[in-house]
């Protein structure tokens, strides 16, 4: 028996972005956290939330929740972005 592999991606580099530069520490800064809104995310947000404050000194720590959890972030929420030092994305089921 054969079995034919095929590869679905594409043969074109597209243009890659930039890596954000590590922050030397998180003490005084505002992390953003972005939740798709899943069951599974508000546990693991909440103790995130109380380790990046009492542990690394996170002055602030802003939760934002998508509209939909299959969609890209809403606009109201991107425009959010500069004002976090650094953002935190995820997923619960």
């Amino acid at each position: 028996m054969t079995f034919r592999v095929l590869d679905p991606s594409s043969e074109v580099d597209t243009a890659q972005g930039q890596r954000a530069p590590r922050l030397a520490s998180l003490e005084g800064k505002t992390i953003g956290f972005i939740s798709n809104g899943k069951e599974g995310t508000k546990g693991f947000f909440g103790h995130l939330d109380r380790m990046l404050r009492q542990d690394f000194g996170a002055a602030d720590v802003v939760l934002r929740v998508k509209s939909n959890y299959s969609a890209p972030a809403d606009d109201p929420i991107v425009a959010e972005l500069p004002r976090w030092d650094a953002v935190i994305s995820g997923i619960g089921d």
